[in-house]
């Protein structure tokens, strides 16, 4: 879930709000928005036992020195509540947003992986060991995960793909992403799920994600078939979103991440929020 919509101070008594509520962890992305470290810094000083992750931080927002430092202050600061999530990201947000070049994301991200353990820190806390899991869809960053952190955290993926993924991972951590329309006409839902498919139904790594659990061409149409709707978000009453989260943990998931899709998307969704928060 995202509060970057929120002003900062804002997102930072909704945190507060989301750990009164019961839920445990709090994922945050770092794409146009804020930046991944600075605000969960901001999240974490908000709370006091909610888990703040990031979900993910690109690889190219920082080097590995950066990376390293940064996350073993915020662990050490902030008692073991930080997770940091790694991800090689996307072409549009590497290249054309950053003006890297997105070349060989499995090799660089193994290369970011094993400079951040010889990174050194003269700090009081440098000897803090961090949480670190990867964004991972295919075999090989999966296994890259299993090999080098803590483990993985997929994104847009069915139960299928949570089982596949825990072959790979063995007694790794693995915690997946649902996104969610909670109630609603089937009109709405396809709305809402279309608006938020249109961005990922462009990009490679996703389809070949798609590809391999059995979809094709015609569903990477600009927001996805409703086929692809269906299978990737969740629809229905409460009852049917912790169905949802069930079907994931029953295949191998430690962790269920709910990202909810609001009416609108520059507002939080935080009566769907309150809704759900009895299955956090």
């Amino acid at each position: 879930m995202t509060l970057d919509a929120l002003a900062p101070r804002q997102s930072a008594e909704m945190a507060a709000e989301l750990e009164a509520l019961g839920y445990r962890a709090l994922w945050v992305p770092e794409a146009w928005g804020r930046e991944a470290f600075t605000n969960a810094s901001l999240l974490l000083s908000s709370t006091s036992s909610l888990v703040v992750a990031t979900g993910i931080a690109n690889i190219w927002g920082r080097d590995a020195v950066t990376a390293a430092n940064g996350a073993k202050t915020l662990t050490a600061a902030y008692d073991d509540r930080f997770v940091l999530g790694l991800g090689v990201s996307h072409e549009p947000l590497v290249q054309r947003l950053r003006g890297h070049e997105y070349a060989a994301p499995l090799s660089v991200m193994e290369e970011f992986l094993l400079a951040m353990d010889k990174a050194p820190m003269i700090a009081e806390e440098g000897a803090t060991r961090v949480a670190r899991v990867l964004a991972a869809l295919g075999p090989k960053m999966l296994t890259l995960a299993a090999n080098l952190t803590d483990g993985a955290l997929p994104y847009l993926v069915t139960p299928e793909h949570t089982q596949r993924a825990r072959a790979l991972l063995g007694d790794k951590f693995l915690g997946v992403e649902q996104s969610v329309v909670l109630g609603q006409s089937r009109e709405e839902f396809l709305r809402r799920a279309h608006e938020h498919l249109a961005f990922y139904t462009g990009l490679e790594n996703y389809q070949n994600s798609w590809r391999r659990l059995g979809f094709d061409d015609e569903d990477f149409v600009r927001g996805g078939s409703n086929r692809l709707c269906d299978a990737i978000v969740a629809h229905g009453d409460e009852d049917a979103v912790h169905a949802s989260v069930n079907a994931h943990r029953e295949a191998g998931a430690d962790h269920v991440c709910l990202q909810v899709l609001g009416h609108d998307r520059q507002a939080a969704p935080l009566d769907e929020w309150r809704r759900l928060a009895g299955g956090a």
